[in-house]
């Protein structure tokens, strides 16, 4: 009996180092250890034109350099939009320097411009504001019940605070569903205005990193009268408030238009709608350094212009960035 006796201690032991093995059968990958890593990914939009102006198309990841505070960045994914839906948030300068002349009328016909290049899988809502932020029109894609929105808007009266205005609207602007799966269409902040600001408690720089931390370009419209263009102001070289305005714009990935004519906000509407039409989307692995990281987004043919935010907002020790970073497991 001494051999059963050793036999049995030896299975004893073996269902005490290996309790699943006895008993029960197991699919291959029961009890395998699974490995697991998360990367928190930025992503960044950006438009590619020639020098003529024409949108290029076909790019590749090979043809794109990420940079952020001058470091190249590798990047993890990339896809082209060749004709992608859009939402728009319209937002009416209605204080009191817009009764001036032609500019609410003028800055109206821009905002029905936008409206006439919508196509039905776009949105857009209005808002209004001089020294606080109304909503006139949640989005929709209903253009009617949008035109009518802005014979709804109060008439020009107060003083401005543009940069507060641009700050709630952004934040203001779904860019992900309840879920936190992003939304199809690209959104972005058009904003509606003679470009004077009284009253604003935030500074362009402070609006530029929220507007870029979540990745919402900021177009200005900059509706007036043909004397009052900054192109033609020392103004705005010498750090004004057109400067200010397009600086903002151009950090968030956008740009100012000078309307001062409805020729020119035609124009101006059809390049914004065009814009987010057409787009290449580049992620890269965020950096782990919290805080705000400089961005810079160019192609490797000097002959082409990219336009892209300056920046994002980094999260904790662990990478995570503000607002737009996902959260990938592979």
């Amino acid at each position: 009996m001494t051999w059963r006796r050793a036999l049995l201690s030896v299975v004893t032991i073996l269902l005490t180092l290996f309790p699943g093995t006895a008993g029960a059968q197991t699919s291959p990958n029961q009890g395998q250890p699974r490995f697991r890593s998360a990367v928190d990914v930025v992503s960044v939009t950006a438009v590619v034109r020639d020098r003529k102006g024409r949108f290029v198309r076909d790019l590749l990841p090979k043809d794109f350099v990420v940079a952020e505070a001058g470091e190249p960045k590798r990047i993890l994914d990339f896809r082209s939009e060749a004709d992608g839906p859009v939402r728009l948030a319209l937002l009416f300068d209605v204080s009191g320097s817009m009764r001036v002349g032609r500019k609410a009328v003028d800055a109206r016909e821009a905002a029905r411009q936008l409206f006439g290049a919508m196509r039905p899988m776009d949105q857009a809502a209005v808002f209004m504001f001089d020294t606080r932020l109304q909503r006139v029109q949640d989005f929709t894609s209903d253009v009617g019940a949008l035109a009518a929105s802005l014979d709804h808007m109060d008439p020009p009266y107060g003083q401005t605070s543009i940069y507060d205005a641009i700050d709630e609207t952004a934040r203001a602007v779904p860019v992900a569903d309840g879920r936190g799966t992003p939304l199809p269409q690209r959104a972005a902040v058009v904003v509606l205005t003679d470009g004077i600001d009284t009253r604003s408690r935030l500074r362009p720089e402070q609006v530029t990193a929220v507007a870029s931390g979540i990745d919402v370009p900021v177009y200005v419209v900059a509706v007036m009268s043909s004397i009052d263009d900054p192109r033609e102001s020392a103004e705005a070289a010498d750090g004004g408030p057109a400067s200010a305005l397009a600086n903002l714009a151009q950090w968030t990935g956008g740009t100012l238009f000078t309307a001062t004519s409805p020729a020119h906000a035609s124009v101006a509407a059809r390049q914004i709608v065009d814009e987010l039409r057409h787009q290449y989307v580049l992620a890269f692995e965020a950096s782990g350094q919290p805080g705000w990281r400089p961005l810079e987004v160019r192609a490797r043919d000097r002959g082409l212009i990219v336009r892209a935010r300056a920046g994002y907002t980094a999260g904790g020790p662990t990478g995570s960035s503000s607002d737009d970073a996902r959260r990938e497991e592979r």
